[in-house]
């Protein structure tokens, strides 16, 4: 079912709702060292694709937040830069994780009843 409104209106909404979680969505795929490219696509393959624009800026300000360490790694090619979490971004993880599920619950809670409502 497509909103008949503002044809823009629910590619906007959905676009706040995914500002929402991309933080939380990228903290949860660097328990162990990404370059950016790998991290987008495990996040891609999970369903929340990134782009580039907005995961490399993104990575930037959490290193600078002091939530990701990073290093240069040259392997198999080019030089790559690895980022993973350190103490406080494990720390933020689990903390963004549990207030995640919290309103999680509450969110279906609330659409079941309006489900039930509109019934």
């Amino acid at each position: 079912m497509c909103y008949m409104g503002d044809p823009d209106a629910f590619s906007k909404l959905e676009l706040e709702l995914r500002r929402g979680v991309v933080v939380l969505a990228t903290l949860s795929q660097l328990c162990a060292p990404r370059y950016g490219y790998e991290l987008r696509q495990a996040l891609a393959e999970k369903g929340m694709p990134i782009e580039e624009g907005t995961l490399y800026p993104l990575l930037r300000r959490l290193e600078t937040q002091g939530l990701l360490k990073s290093e240069w790694k040259i392997e198999d090619g080019p030089p790559r830069r690895y980022y993973s979490l350190n103490a406080d971004g494990q720390k933020l993880l689990k903390q963004l994780t549990e207030a995640w599920q919290s309103m999680n619950d509450a969110l279906n809670l609330l659409l079941k009843e309006a489900e039930h409502e509109r019934e």
